[in-house]
């Protein structure tokens, strides 16, 4: 199909989208330009755990939220979510979500609980000798 009998006017650098694509917004424009989650720099883990708060507005209120805010949201409100799992619900890349992430926080949306680190779990020799001695009772 040409331009010329798909009724399109031809546009520098159109030819790589159709009318099927959609609209096109680019990351940067969901986020305001930002790259970093929030004044303070919070870092989201992949793994780090997203919890909807009581005080996050409900779907039918009328907030100053964007519509990629309110999809976390939603995604969330279903059950906790880690931040890769939201990246894959909202079909967003992950650095965009950490920075709405980085908003939803400031604004008391969601709660974040970050994954434990693993010099602070315990040791598996130890956890071995616990089902030992369980199993010895």
């Amino acid at each position: 199909m040409t331009e010329e009998s798909s009724g399109l006017p031809h546009l520098p650098g159109s030819q790589w989208y159709d009318n099927e694509a959609g609209p096109l917004v680019r990351p940067y424009a969901m986020t305001g330009g930002r790259t970093k989650p929030g004044p303070s720099g919070v870092r989201f883990d992949l793994i780090a755990l997203v919890t909807l708060d009581g005080s996050a507005p409900g779907p039918d209120d009328d907030n100053a939220l964007g519509p990629e805010h309110r999809a976390i949201i939603e995604l969330c409100r279903t059950e906790t979510q880690s931040v890769a799992e939201l990246a894959a619900g909202a079909d967003l890349p992950v650095g965009v979500v950490r920075v709405l992430l980085g908003d939803l926080l400031e604004s008391g949306c969601v709660k974040v609980s970050r994954p434990v680190p693993p010099a602070q779990l315990p040791d598996e020799k130890i956890l071995r000798e616990v089902i030992d001695g369980l199993r010895a009772l």
